[in-house]
C-alpha cells in the first residue's frame, strides 16, 4: 500500500447536499427549509436569541428590576459562636482551623467574621478578621482571647 492509494472506507464519507439545484435533485425550490417564513431565511436563522418570545416583550424585560449589587462592598464569611463549640478548650482557632473542621467552605475576600449567635463555654483564642460586639464579649467572658488579623 502506498500513500496515494489510501481511501476512506465505504460509507465513511457522504457527498454534501447541493440544495436549490432543481426539483429533480430532491432539494429544489425551497432547498429543504419547508415553506416561506423566518425559519427559511438564511441557514442559521432558525436559531433565535435566548428569551425571544416571537416579538412580544420578553419576560426579563416585563419584570421590574429590584435591588443592586454593591461592587465595592466587603463580603465576610460568617461563623457563629455556637459553631466554635467543636474545638477543644485552650485551642487557637484561625480561619484555616475553621476550614479544616468543615465550619466554613471558603474564606471570602473580606475574611471571616464571628457573630454572637449561641453560647461559648470553652476558653478559646479566636483569630478572625472581624468580630461582632456580642461575640467579642462572649469569648472574653468565657476566658478566651480575641485577636483581629
Amino acid at each position: 500500500m502506498k500513500l496515494h492509494e489510501l481511501r476512506y472506507n465505504d460509507g465513511a464519507r457522504a457527498d454534501r447536499k447541493r440544495v436549490g439545484r432543481g426539483e429533480g435533485s430532491g432539494f429544489g425550490k425551497n432547498a429543504g427549509t419547508g415553506h416561506k417564513g423566518q425559519n427559511s431565511r438564511g441557514r442559521g436563522s432558525s436559531k433565535k436569541a435566548p428569551g425571544f418570545e416571537g416579538g412580544q416583550m420578553p419576560l426579563y424585560r416585563r419584570i421590574p428590576k429590584r435591588g443592586f449589587t454593591n461592587v465595592g462592598g466587603i463580603k465576610y464569611t460568617v461563623i457563629n459562636l455556637s459553631d466554635l463549640e467543636c474545638f477543644e478548650a485552650g485551642a487557637i482557632v484561625t480561619p484555616t482551623e475553621m476550614f479544616e473542621a468543615g465550619l466554613i467552605k471558603q474564606v471570602a475576600n473580606g475574611g471571616v467574621k464571628v457573630l454572637g449567635n449561641g453560647t461559648l463555654s470553652k476558653k478559646l483564642t479566636v483569630k478572625a478578621n472581624k468580630f461582632s460586639a456580642s461575640a467579642e464579649a462572649a469569648i472574653v467572658a468565657a476566658g478566651g482571647q480575641v485577636e483581629a488579623i
